[in-house]
């Protein structure tokens, strides 16, 4: 160690426990955080800590926060995340099976693939998909139960309810192998030149579909 510093180390947390870890870094400099920034932020930053910690640093030496509140807005605004066209937002439109939404978000992620890799995406549908199977199995679906056993803010149970309405257990299964396949397929598992943004492309039309 060198004697100028002190090197401090932490364990990274797990993805679900980063929007908690954001929540408590902001509520200790006596701010709150919309769910759709925390959503932004949790998506962009994944489980860096240290990067996150600047990144709110930054939000706050920006002086643009209204009301104790850092929003969606500000978010996109200053650290360059579109609040309309990201991973948490295909996921909620995948939810509630919006295929306008679906098919526009994913055009965009085709046009932007250096900032929205393929892999950071077939990773998100599938936690949320396995989450979703996970949702079907359990006999006790009250929001608390939910929120603990998926490892999720109470938040966003209601999403979990809504996808249980439009795909089936069966439809899940279905889904998470057609994940796992298109994972497969972007690694060049029996897939010689069809480019992400198609693998993308076709994976979305037979989740909704």
């Amino acid at each position: 160690m060198a004697k100028s510093g002190i090197v401090f180390e932490s364990k990274k947390l797990y993805d679900n426990q980063i929007p908690n870890f954001i929540t408590s870094l902001l509520k200790e400099k006596q701010l709150q955080i919309e769910v759709k920034a925390i959503g932004m932020l949790t998506e962009f930053l994944g489980n860096d800590l240290e990067r996150i910690t600047n990144e709110v640093d930054k939000l706050i030496a920006s002086g643009k926060i209204k009301n104790n509140m850092i929003t969606a807005d500000l978010v996109e605004k200053n650290i360059g995340i579109s609040k309309e066209y990201n991973n948490f937002e295909l996921v909620n439109a995948l939810a509630y099976r919006q295929i306008l939404k679906s098919n526009r978000i994913v055009e965009y992620f085709g046009q932007n693939k250096k900032n929205i890799p393929l892999v950071l995406t077939i990773s998100i549908l599938f936690n949320f998909f396995t989450n979703l199977l996970h949702y079907h199995r359990l006999a006790d679906k009250s929001q608390f139960n939910v929120a603990s056993e998926l490892g999720i803010n109470p938040f966003f149970v209601k999403d979990y309810v809504a996808a249980a309405k439009n795909y089936s257990f069966a439809k899940v299964v279905t889904i998470i192998g057609d994940i796992r396949e298109t994972d497969a397929k972007s690694k060049g598992f029996r897939n010689a030149s069809t480019e992400d943004k198609d693998l993308l492309k076709e994976l979305i039309f037979k989740i909704l579909h």
